[in-house]
Parts: C-alpha cells; sequence; structure tokens
C-alpha cells in the first residue's frame, strides 16, 4: 500500500486591507529578521561602528530583493520579461484584457539573489568598511543558512518548488489547482513527490549550525573567506544534488537537461561550488590574521608613545 501526506495547508494566512498576506512572506520576513539580529551581534561583539550596521542592511536587503527578483526574470523567463519589463520591476501582472493588476512578485531565484548580495558586499566594502569584500561575507555568510531555510519552508507552504514522483512513505501531495482551491474549488492533487522543499530546508538549517559554530567557537572569522567558502560550498553543492529529483521550473529546462543531463539550476550552482572550494583552499594555506578596521587604527594611533630612557 503506497503512503503518502495530503499537502493542504493553506497558504494564505490573513488579509489586511483587502491583501492576502502568505506565509511565505512571514518566512521571508522572519529568515531576513533573525539574519539581521545576528549580525548585529557580531557588530557589536567585534565593537563596530553602530552606521556600519545600518547601511549593510540597506545594502543587504535591496541586493537580496533585486537580485533574486532579476534572477528568475532573466535566468528562467527572459523572453516573456524582456517583452514585459514592467512586470519585472513592479509587482503587477497584465491581465487577458490588457489592465495591469497587483499580483506580488511572483518568482524570486536563490542564484540571481547571491548575485545580488556579491554586487551589494562589493559596493558596501567599496563605500562603507574599505575593507576586504571577503571580510563581509564572512559575517554576513553566518546567518545566510537560515534564511535559506525559511524561503525554502516559504515554497512548502505556497506548494511550490517540489520534487519528482517517490514511493517513500514521506511523499507528499500537493495542490497543483491552488488558486482555484483558495477560492473555493476541490483540491487537485499531485501524485507523491519528494517534497525537496524540506530536504532543502533542513540541510540550510545545518549549513547554519555550521557557520554559527566557525565563527563562534573557533578562529575562523580571522582566516578571510573560510567561513564564505564552506558555507558556498554546502549550500550549492546540496542544490546542485537535489535538483536531480526536483520538478523543472521552466518547460525550457527539458530540453537543456535532455541534451546535457543537468538543468538550469545546476549549471548556475556549478561557479558557486568552484568558488567555495577556492576560497576554503585559500583560507587554510595562510595562518589567520585579524583585520584591522579603520576604528581600531584610529585608536592605535592615538595612544601615547612611551621612550625608554637610560639613566
Amino acid at each position: 500500500m503506497l503512503l503518502y501526506i495530503d499537502w493542504n495547508f493553506d497558504p494564505g494566512l490573513f488579509t489586511i486591507f483587502g491583501r492576502e498576506i502568505r506565509w511565505y512572506g512571514l518566512l521571508w520576513v522572519t529568515g531576513l529578521a533573525v539574519a539581521w539580529y545576528i549580525v548585529q551581534r557580531i557588530f557589536k561583539r567585534e565593537d563596530l561602528p553602530e552606521k556600519w550596521f545600518d547601511s549593510l542592511l540597506i545594502y543587504m536587503v535591496i541586493g537580496i530583493v533585486v537580485g533574486a527578483r532579476l534572477g528568475h526574470c532573466l535566468f528562467y523567463q527572459p523572453a516573456y520579461y524582456l517583452a514585459h519589463p514592467l512586470e519585472m520591476i513592479l509587482p503587477v501582472t497584465k491581465n487577458i484584457q490588457g489592465d495591469y493588476a497587483f499580483t506580488g512578485y511572483a518568482g524570486l531565484a536563490s542564484h540571481g539573489g547571491v548575485i545580488g548580495i556579491i554586487i551589494a558586499v562589493w559596493l558596501y566594502s567599496r563605500k562603507v568598511t574599505r575593507l576586504s569584500m571577503l571580510w563581509t561575507f564572512d559575517r554576513v555568510m553566518v546567518p545566510t543558512g537560515f534564511t535559506a531555510a525559511m524561503i525554502r519552508f516559504g515554497n512548502l507552504m505556497n506548494h511550490e518548488i517540489y520534487g519528482g514522483p517517490t514511493d517513500q512513505p514521506w511523499g507528499f501531495r500537493f495542490v497543483t489547482n491552488l488558486h482555484q482551491w483558495m477560492q473555493g474549488a476541490e483540491p487537485v492533487y499531485s501524485e507523491p513527490s519528494h517534497p525537496t522543499q524540506i530536504y532543502e530546508g533542513l540541510a540550510y538549517l545545518v549549513v547554519f549550525a555550521i557557520t554559527l559554530y566557525m565563527y563562534w567557537k573557533t578562529d575562523a572569522k580571522d582566516r578571510k573567506g573560510l567561513i564564505t567558502g564552506v558555507g558556498i560550498l554546502l549550500i550549492f553543492l546540496f542544490r546542485f544534488l537535489v535538483e536531480y529529483i526536483k520538478n523543472v521550473q521552466v518547460e525550457s529546462e527539458i530540453a537543456m537537461r535532455d541534451n546535457t543531463g543537468l538543468i538550469l539550476g545546476q549549471w548556475l550552482s556549478i561557479p558557486f561550488i568552484i568558488w567555495g572550494i577556492w576560497l576554503i583552499w585559500n583560507a587554510l594555506r595562510r595562518p589567520a590574521q585579524v583585520a584591522v578596521t579603520p576604528k581600531q587604527s584610529e585608536m592605535a594611533q592615538s595612544k601615547p608613545k612611551t621612550q625608554s630612557s637610560k639613566k
């Protein structure tokens, strides 16, 4: 007898001023809020300027949201969004009557979000800290696994980005007519499928635990690029592997898989895997070295110098 779980969880949380608030949005905000708290603790521990943290928050939020949105549009559906550029930058969609209606951002890509973070950290390092990008990355990476896990659990609540068929007892049957079901129609279920959102979410929580331990319990933060390398490697290595059992997100990926054996998410993961390996190798071949911030440099220069005298 085939066992499975009917996943009929309502993705809607509540409605306010006529707009539906979903679990997906709440989990997104939770991931960002926890990341904000952890990075703030890190900055306080290292006695860094408060304005550094305030600026970092702005750079990161813009980088993540813009990068994730543009990544989805340009990586997965470039033809459509280049023909409808307004839908790329605004949370609207043109309906069959030709009018634009508010729909929210239907599509965010994790690879695009990472690229957005890289650009944001590059600008932040040049304009604010004047330190190496890797110094910032090593601190931002600490909570990244938690935020990534919250996003995947949000995908679970939205009945999206799940895997192919499975006969395992933990297979989920997702609602495939989600919009109609939320309007009162009877649910139409998928065949029992791999809940890859849970697989990824749990894997990213493990990454979060590892990076948290590395920062607080080891000298990894003084080995430039080590925390970043470990986090990037583990996240995208698992992403690469789980894509083998995940359904494609757009039809064009089917031909890509038939021709190359890999889908877009895997191809996009390979550069990050290579980068992660290089960062780890480069960090471990050098001794640990504490980065000197401008504030620490000023304090050192302001200390009075003592001279020894001979009697």
